[in-house]
């Protein structure tokens, strides 16, 4: 073997160490990439884990096949005009249909009015409160001036001990669940209340009758399969 024969071999060597260190390096840092990839998509809390919080308020049964998620704000006209329709599927639905509840204060005022419903809760008048504050809702939730007066008057008028009104809107726990909705929201996307998720799928364009169908088809469904 003469000394070009050497040289050519000892290249062809280093080039095939070279492009098989290359492939190395490129199969570490496409696993690396994957890793990371996978290690942020673990962190990223399912839909379900984002709409289903603990600590929101159901109307409904606990158990039951069907959950309706809205994402309401007490001062929302659109929020008060949709009550009734929910009213009457929990009347149709006793014991198939849930609603959780969750907050979107998106207008002023509504973080006070939150604290209202959550002091309604503890006294375990959320139910009343929440239909004595959308019934007022004209009255008080007046998007340039709000008076919240009037919201506690209507609240205390269903029930309400308000002896505890000046301090309810900096109550820990409620101060925890509308960061942890507002996170919530912001993860999710929701931009205008009400918005309503239907067994863990977003609802776009819903009017009263589409939203009524809607839930009968799912609870029908789900009663099928139970």
């Amino acid at each position: 073997m003469n000394r070009r024969s050497l040289v050519l071999g000892a290249s062809a060597l280093g080039l095939a160490a070279f492009a098989g260190g290359s492939w190395l390096v490129r199969d570490m840092q496409a696993r690396e990439a994957a890793a990371e990839a996978e290690a942020r998509a673990a962190a990223i809390p399912d839909a379900n884990t984002l709409l289903l919080r603990p600590s929101a308020p159901v109307l409904g049964p606990e158990d039951a096949p069907v959950t309706l998620v809205e994402f309401f704000d007490p001062s929302c006209e659109a929020c008060r005009a949709f009550h009734p329709v929910l009213k009457q599927l929990r009347a149709e639905f006793p014991d198939s249909l849930r609603i959780v509840m969750r907050y979107a204060a998106f207008h002023q005022g509504s973080d006070e009015a939150v604290a209202i419903l959550e002091a309604a809760r503890r006294q375990d008048l959320f139910e009343p409160v929440l239909n004595a504050l959308l019934e007022s809702q004209p009255a008080w939730a007046r998007h340039d001036r709000p008076n919240l007066d009037i919201a506690w008057d209507a609240a205390e008028a269903a029930g309400l001990d308000i002896s505890t009104r000046d301090i309810e809107t900096k109550y820990p726990a409620t101060v925890a669940i509308l960061t942890q909705d507002r996170a919530d929201i912001e993860a999710l996307g929701v931009r205008a209340t009400p918005t309503f998720y239907l067994d863990g799928q977003e609802l776009t364009d819903v009017s009263f009758q589409i939203l009524a169908e809607l839930v009968r088809e799912a609870v029908v469904e789900a009663t099928q399969q139970g």
